[in-house]
């Protein structure tokens, strides 16, 4: 049963949202602290939108498979023998056991309970005893099948049979991506970092998508894009954050000899980052997964040319690791905090009219995404 809520409370949430974000107030503080919003988000958010699950390498061979886990609900894709990439709910048609863990490459899938056996493209092989089972029809018994679509080389999932494509949902976005990470087909997996947070996932997205904080918050970042170039671009369930590598004085890593001399990073709804940063070929994929109303958890992928990474590489890892994430992680549990407070309810946006890194109009973006999937619930 899909959770309610009431037109009262998303009243409240949502007061003082003008269209305009010069005149906006943000979103109120009991959407990142109440429980009831974080069930709705799972519902009408997570399990609606197209979720990223790893770069097509994963599966690039007949009988590769990848599990993941989409808000409580395991999935797996695979590519079956005739080449084909499917995705299923990660459930046995038995008792309901998981069939299979992490990744891997099988010639057919077998649970681990019973041993019943399905083909990689989903559809019932065999049981033991079955053949004494009065009316057993084996089609009643394939797996369930979920929507999964390769975008830019990207394997991603969406639990909703009625999403529309990704393709078609996000506009230019796949130009937009291709058009600054043409060799994105040919990297490979280098790197990953997680990390466990005290704060709302929406908070977390929240400091992303404004860069008002970097030059108070993030002084060796600011050397490594030149902030006066750096501009924020809205598009429907996506927003872009574009800039200029910088030119001189760069005290975040090392960028000599770069191939790559654009900061270039997509926001995509509800909760991916895409980015490549300046040096040689790359590309990142950043998720925040809600745990619960206070905790979120990021997964972060690196993709480069070779692997393992190289030495600079490293170095621009180890800069995000130990220098980028601490700042962001300590802003962010430091707004949960406040948010629980009764000094903070609600504030303002600060806007450039220019659209520039330093305005927050692509937080005021995602918050108007945000109300309308609430508006689902009532």
């Amino acid at each position: 049963m899909n959770t309610k809520l009431s037109r009262e409370s998303l009243l409240a949430v949502s007061h003082g949202r003008d269209s305009n974000p010069a005149r906006s107030l943000s979103l109120a503080s009991e959407a990142y602290t109440g429980p009831e919003w974080l069930k709705v988000e799972r519902e009408q958010i997570f399990q609606k939108s197209w979720q990223y699950l790893c770069h097509e390498e994963k599966l690039r061979e007949p009988g590769s498979y990848v599990t993941s886990c989409v808000q409580g609900q395991s999935i797996v894709a695979t590519r079956d023998r005739k080449g084909i990439l499917r995705a299923f709910y990660n459930v046995c048609k038995h008792r309901g056991h998981e069939l299979l863990t992490g990744e891997g490459k099988l010639r057919k899938i077998v649970c681990p309970y019973h041993a019943w056996t399905y083909d990689l493209d989903g559809s019932f092989r065999e049981a033991s005893q079955s053949e004494f089972i009065e009316n057993f029809n084996p089609q009643n018994f394939s797996l369930t099948p979920i929507q999964l679509e390769v975008f830019c080389h990207l394997v991603f999932v969406n639990l909703d049979p009625n999403a529309r494509p990704l393709l078609e949902q996000s506009g230019g976005l796949h130009d937009e991506i291709m058009g600054y990470a043409p060799d994105l087909s040919k990297l490979t997996f280098g790197h990953r970092l997680t990390y466990t947070i005290k704060a709302n996932w929406k908070s977390v997205a929240d400091n992303f998508l404004e860069c008002y904080h970097c030059p108070i918050a993030h002084k060796d970042f600011c050397t490594l894009v030149e902030m006066d170039t750096y501009k924020v671009k809205t598009h429907g369930i996506y927003s872009s954050h574009m800039a200029k590598a910088g030119r001189s004085g760069n005290k975040a890593y090392g960028v000599g000899g770069a191939t790559v001399t654009d900061h270039a990073v997509w926001f995509l709804w509800p909760n991916i980052t895409l980015m490549r940063y300046p040096g040689r070929g790359n590309f990142m994929v950043w998720r925040f997964i809600p745990v619960s109303p206070g905790e979120t958890f990021e997964e972060f992928d690196f993709f480069f040319e070779t692997a393992p990474p190289t030495e600079g590489e490293m170095e621009a890892i180890d800069f995000i690791d130990s220098v980028l994430q601490p700042e962001d992680i300590g802003l962010v549990e430091s707004v949960q905090r406040g948010m629980q407070t009764p000094a903070f309810n609600q504030g303002r946006y600060m806007i450039d009219p220019e659209g520039s890194g330093r305005s927050e109009h692509a937080v005021h973006h995602f918050h108007g995404l945000l109300l309308e999937a609430y508006k689902e619930a009532c």
